[in-house]
């Protein structure tokens, strides 16, 4: 399996890092290794190489069919299940990478760095489109999402990353996050809510 994530999906989250609210002209993607998963409520330990590791809160829907050049009014059809994950970054590596022009595979694909709670299935959600999610630190909610706000939505996004890459079942795809972002500390709690219902709860070590 594959993970495959968006950048700069929702215009405040753009204006939060770069300064301006802008949409950009395609969707911006990366990838992150099968070893960046994490699952299953299990613990996330703060690597040692950074000293800023920001939580970004967003849906990641899971692909269940083979699929590529997918068109955007078929592409439901190839995934069946939403779930609220965290894209850990690595900020201070990212900030000093975009200084220097290089790629950002090491702030934003490191080991344990795609977190995913547990999935619920598609039927279950009136419309993709119209889910409003959250996540919740030590019982504060610090983030909040709704995907009517994303730039691209879920159905573009499979029909443009599917030019590239043959999806596969069960890759996943992060579909950006909202404003909100920053940073988290060693023994905090972490809860993931899409609309009222817990789907990701873990703890940082």
């Amino acid at each position: 399996m594959k993970i495959l994530a968006v950048g700069m999906n929702y215009a405040r989250h753009n204006k939060e890092l770069a300064g301006s609210l802008y949409k950009p002209e395609e969707p911006v993607i990366f990838a992150k290794p099968d070893s960046a998963l994490l699952k299953d409520g299990k613990p996330f330990f703060i690597p040692d190489f950074t000293k800023q590791c920001d939580y970004e809160t967003e849906l990641v829907v899971r692909i269940c069919r083979l699929g590529k050049n997918i068109s955007s009014r078929f592409a439901y059809r190839y995934y069946d299940a939403v779930t609220v994950g965290i894209d850990f970054t690595a900020r201070d590596l990212q900030s000093k990478f975009r200084q220097e022009g290089l790629p950002w595979e090491l702030c934003k694909g490191f080991d344990n760095s795609a977190v995913v709670g547990s999935f619920v299935p598609k039927e279950e959600l009136s419309d993709i489109q119209q889910i409003s999610f959250h996540l919740d630190i030590d019982g504060r909610t610090v983030q909040t999402g709704y995907s009517g706000d994303m730039l691209f939505a879920v159905d573009e996004l499979i029909a443009y990353v599917s030019r590239f890459y043959t999806l596969k079942i069960g890759d996943l795809l992060f579909t950006g996050t909202p404003e909100g972002v920053g940073p988290v500390s060693v023994n905090q709690h972490l809860q993931g809510y899409i609309q009222d219902r817990k789907v990701l709860d873990f703890n940082v070590k």
